[in-house]
C-alpha cells in the first residue's frame, strides 16, 4: 500500500464536453494508477462532498446559492468560461470536499493527495478561468474553524497566477499565498499574493527551479505554516496549449520534489491538488499528475522512515 491515500471521487468529472480543460482526466489518472500497480484499489479513499457551510466559510451566500439554484447570470457563465450544469456543481462541491479530507489526511500522514481539486482562480463573489468555487481556500478555512491548525500556506505552482486564492486571503497573515507563474498569460488582472514570483515567456527548468526555490525557502523562513496546500499544475509543461512556459517532465518532477521534500524535511505535512493541465496530449497531462504522485511517494518513503515528522 501507498504511504498516503488518494482521495477520489468517480464525480469529480465536471462534464463539459469538448472543452480545452479535459475534466475526465480525474478518472483516466486513476486508471493509469491502478494499470500501472502504482497504487491498489484500497489506497483510494472516497470524500464527502463540502457542505453549503463549508463553501461560505469562503464563499459569499448569494453566489453559492446561485451555482446551487442555477440562476448564474450570462456574464457569470461567460466569466467562468465552462458550461452550467447539476453535475458540474457537484463536482466542484465533491472537489472541495477532496481537498479538505486531503488536508485532514496531510495532517496524520504527512502527505494527503486530492486526485483533484486545485481551483484558485474563484473569488469569493464569483468563479472564473474554469473554477467555480475554491477548493484550497475552503480547505483552509474548514481546517482553521475546526482548530486542527492557525496558519498555512498555499504554494501555487500553476502557470496561471493564482488571483482567486491572493484575493481570498489578501489581508489575512494566517495564511502565506505563494505564486510562481507566467506574467504575460492569464489572469490579466493579479491580486497581490504574499510571494508572487513572475516568470518570463519561455522559461525553462533551471531558471525555474532556481526562482521556486529562493522564494519558497525565504517564505518559510519568515513565515512558518502548519500545513502547505500545493497546487501541483501540470500546465507549465513545454507543450501545453494555454501556458507559456517550457517546462519538461523531469524539471516538474524536480519541482515537485523541491516543495514537497524542503515542507517534511521541516515537519510540515503537504496537501496536493492537481490544478491546471492542458497538454496537446492528455497523456502527457496524465502523466505529470502520476509522476507528482511518484514524487510524493518516494519523498515521504525517504524522509519518513518510521515517522515523516522530522
Amino acid at each position: 500500500m501507498l504511504p498516503f491515500r488518494l482521495v477520489y471521487h468517480e464525480r469529480y468529472d465536471l462534464h463539459l464536453g469538448d472543452h480545452v480543460f479535459p475534466a475526465q482526466k480525474y478518472r483516466w489518472l486513476k486508471d493509469r494508477m491502478l494499470r500501472s500497480r502504482f497504487a491498489e484499489p484500497e489506497d483510494f479513499v472516497e470524500p464527502e462532498a463540502a457542505t453549503d457551510d463549508d463553501v461560505r466559510l469562503v464563499h459569499e451566500a448569494e453566489y453559492v446559492a446561485k451555482l446551487r439554484s442555477g440562476t448564474l447570470s450570462y456574464q457569470d457563465i461567460l466569466r467562468l468560461e465552462i458550461p452550467y450544469s447539476r453535475q458540474m456543481v457537484e463536482g466542484f462541491w465533491l472537489a472541495a470536499g477532496g481537498s479538505m479530507l486531503a488536508a485532514r489526511l496531510a495532517m496524520k500522514d504527512g502527505i494527503g493527495f486530492n486526485v483533484g481539486g486545485g481551483f484558485h482562480h474563484a473569488f469569493p463573489g464569483h468563479g472564473e478561468g474554469f473554477c467555480a468555487i475554491n477548493d484550497i481556500a475552503i480547505a483552509v478555512r474548514r481546517l482553521q474553524a475546526d482548530g486542527r491548525i492557525k496558519k498555512a500556506m498555499v504554494v501555487d505552482a500553476d502557470v496561471h497566477h493564482g488571483n482567486g486564492t491572493a484575493a481570498v486571503f489578501g489581508d489575512d497573515p494566517t495564511v502565506f499565498t505563494l505564486s510562481i507563474h507566467q506574467f504575460n498569460n492569464y489572469p490579466s488582472e493579479k491580486p497581490l499574493s504574499s510571494l508572487d514570483i513572475h516568470l518570463a515567456d519561455g522559461m525553462g527548468d533551471a531558471e525555474y527551479l532556481n526562482r521556486l526555490g529562493n522564494g519558497y525557502r525565504a517564505a518559510l523562513a519568515m513565515f512558518r505554516p502548519e500545513l502547505i496546500l500545493y497546487a501541483a499544475g501540470a500546465d507549465p509543461y513545454t507543450e501545453d496549449q494555454l501556458g507559456g512556459l517550457s517546462l519538461t517532465f523531469e524539471g516538474l518532477m524536480d519541482r515537485d520534489r523541491l516543495v514537497i521534500r524542503t515542507a517534511l524535511t521541516q515537519g510540515i505535512p503537504v496537501a496536493i491538488v492537481l490544478a491546471g493541465g492542458y497538454a496537446q496530449s492528455v497523456e502527457d497531462t496524465i502523466t505529470i499528475h502520476a509522476n507528482t504522485a511518484a514524487v510524493a511517494k518516494d519523498v515521504l518513503q525517504k524522509v519518513g522512515g518510521g515517522g515523516w515528522r522530522a
